[in-house]
């Protein structure tokens, strides 16, 4: 409990110090759980696929991924909930009765998450009698769909409240925990999964297997886990028959719709598009052509988010505690670190992508370079607009969040209509791109960069010259290997993807050097 207490007193000792150990201690568990729940949601998405299509056919793949994709959208019930209570967390930090209000509102907000379980599931449960999702989303031939799609939203529903845990972990230092927890709990899903496949086979026995370990988890978490590394959870202010009042519930949804708006704008920007195109391009090839290319773009961006998730926590908790120095230094370092990461991933991606595809697809579908690189450099230039939006999130701005998400919401649809007929695929990668690099960049970065840095604009062309050098070095690089070693197949890829790896590693090995890396940090603009 040693960081917790630590966290709770709202002091902040230097980087050199115990808390800035303590801190590097806390993001370096964040990034490698982070990682790891990254490869096993690849795992789940692609690499269970072969063992499903060994017993089912490919409309029951069809019928599975509908059903995984209705679960994962249950995530927008949250309404931007747990983001309000982070930041409420956050807040209670300056105050003489941190862990008393802390858990006070922690009680009153979990019995809004209760009231939301059992609305919703009423609604599920009636919905589904008066339009099965069978004839809706035309899977009337396959057994056992409707209960298979009912037992997944409705478990994925059940595991809500394990999002106000989840807000607490997070503030309170102990973020990779609860994301180890989740590692573990997709890892015995995926088992169960096979397991159930290779016994029942049916979708409804998949379904329960998933959602299964997703509820276990969740009652492990609010029930034992939480109130065992915050015992002042069990001393809630009210008594607990005392519901909070209409009015109080109804407040909490209203502060929390711009983070439910910023929310649900990041996933249209990522599901939206391919439901676009597939309605207003004619031409099923570069439907595929976009929806393949698409995957390589959205890891980029999810890899990005994944790695400013454990700093914005620490982000959140120097702003609440007012340690604007530390805070100022933190942002100026995670912004390089995150924009490195995103030009390095896209800098290796540019050249070797195309031998991947065509390993990927067996040639079935052909390669859109205009297209990938599109989505790819977008994908680089948006990065340092992640670390402000997550920073935006856990620092209250909802004002900020809600005026441009939502500009760039209507941004990113005007472009779609217009684009998409004339260009098909590659005019909604210009719709995504440029939606982000106007208004998430150039509006909601800006500002956030302007309010912590005290050189904003000196701090963006470091950021610019910085990308542009290791996107064109990383991509020289590996046109000098593709010209050098010639060749084709799974073996050749994997040569060149090695031979680049070594090639970039003796290029940054310099930076193993501390004082170097030392006298590099002092470099960046704060």
């Amino acid at each position: 409990m040693t960081d917790t207490q630590f966290e709770s007193s709202g002091k902040a000792d230097g980087a050199g110090g115990a808390g800035g150990a303590g801190r590097a201690r806390r993001l370096l568990h964040g990034w490698s759980a982070n990682l790891v729940q990254m490869v096993l949601g690849l795992t789940q998405q692609l690499l269970l696929i072969p063992a499903f299509l060994h017993v089912w056919t490919g409309d029951m793949l069809a019928a599975w991924l509908a059903i995984y994709a209705a679960g994962s959208l249950v995530v927008v019930a949250d309404a931007g909930l747990q983001l309000r209570a982070i930041n409420r967390f956050l807040a209670f930090k300056s105050c003489a009765d941190c862990d008393g209000r802390t858990a006070s509102f922690y009680s009153a907000l979990r019995r809004i998450y209760l009231a939301i379980v059992g609305g919703f599931g009423v609604l599920l449960c009636v919905a589904v009698v008066l339009a099965p999702p069978s004839v809706v989303l035309g899977f009337q031939a396959t057994p056992t769909f409707d209960a298979a799609m009912l037992v997944m939203i409705l478990g994925m529903l059940l595991t809500l409240p394990s999002n106000l845990v989840s807000g607490l972990y997070r503030v309170r230092g102990r973020y990779g925990r609860t994301v180890w927890l989740q590692n573990a709990a997709l890892l015995l899903g995926q088992i169960a999964q096979l397991a159930a496949l290779a016994m029942f086979g049916s979708l409804l026995a998949v379904a329960i297997a998933f959602v299964s370990m997703q509820i276990l988890l969740a009652v492990f978490l609010t029930a034992f886990d939480a109130p065992r590394w915050f015992p002042f959870l069990r001393r809630a202010g009210k008594p607990p028959f005392v519901s909070p009042s209409l009015r109080w519930s109804l407040g909490q949804f209203r502060r929390a719709l711009p983070f439910a708006v910023a929310n649900i704008t990041e996933l249209a920007l990522v599901n939206v598009p391919v439901l676009l195109v597939s309605a207003l391009v004619t031409n099923r090839v570069a439907v595929a052509q976009w929806g393949l290319t698409r995957v390589i773009a959205s890891l980029v961006r999810s890899l990005c988010l994944q790695v400013t998730l454990p700093l914005a926590a620490e982000l959140g908790h120097d702003h609440a505690t007012g340690d604007r120095e530390r805070l100022r230094r933190l942002y100026a370092h995670g912004s390089v670190f995150v924009t490195a990461l995103a030009c390095l991933t896209v800098a290796g991606l540019l050249p070797f992508w195309p031998d991947f595809f065509a390993l990927w697809t067996h040639g079935s579908i052909p390669y859109d370079a205009p297209l990938t690189v599109t989505l790819l450099l977008g994908s680089a230039a948006v990065a340092p607009s992640l670390l402000a939006l997550v920073f935006a999130n856990h620092s209250n701005r909802g004002d900020l969040l809600i005026r441009t998400k939502g500009l760039q919401l209507v941004v990113f649809l005007a472009l779609s209509i217009v684009l998409i007929p004339r260009l098909g695929p590659l005019g909604a990668a210009l719709a995504v791109v440029a939606s982000d690099i106007l208004v998430q960049f150039g509006l909601l970065a800006l500002m956030v960069m302007r309010q912590t840095l005290n050189h904003p604009f000196r701090h963006i062309a470091i950021l610019v010259l910085m990308g542009g050098a290791i996107v064109a070095s990383g991509w020289l690089i590996g046109q000098a290997i593709i010209a050098l070693v010639p060749g084709s197949g799974v073996l050749h890829f994997v040569l060149e993807c090695a031979i680049w790896l070594v090639a970039v590693g003796l290029l940054a090995s310099p930076l193993l050097n501390t004082a170097l890396r030392e006298r590099l940090r002092a470099l960046i603009p704060a």
